[in-house]
């Protein structure tokens, strides 16, 4: 695995581990907070996954649009579709007054964020 590929996949790895804490606690649970740590952990992943593959990728927040660079390699990750754009969302939206994540919102997202966490670590060869 290349260099910086591992360093995303670290600072990916850093992002999950704050969301799923974040979701542990009994009380004074932040939703806003787990779901922008879920988009972030995503994000993180699919530009480790372009960079492993020598794909160029623009200076972004949108999943959908790192997935659909992503399909050249990995066309059934064509399924995520539907989540990356929710968890896209949550880059922004929830960070600001206006919008404010749910508790359900959030677990919505800590799963997405698993399931595509897990198939992105198995193409880098990484453990699930």
């Amino acid at each position: 695995m290349k260099p910086l590929t591992r360093e995303w996949v670290r600072k990916a790895e850093n992002d999950f581990k704050v969301a799923s804490q974040i979701l542990r606690r009994r009380k004074d649970v932040v939703p806003d907070a787990a779901c922008f740590f879920c988009q972030q952990c995503v994000e993180k992943y699919l530009k480790a996954r372009l960079i492993e593959a020598g794909l160029p990728f623009p200076r972004t927040h949108d999943l959908l649009q790192l997935l659909n660079a992503c399909l050249q390699v990995e066309p059934l990750w064509a399924a995520y579709a539907k989540a990356v754009d929710v968890l896209s969302d949550y880059a922004v939206d929830f960070r600001y007054p206006g919008r404010s994540a749910s508790l359900r919102e959030a677990r919505n997202a800590l799963h997405h964020c698993r399931s595509i966490r897990r198939e992105i670590r198995g193409a880098l060869g990484l453990s699930r």
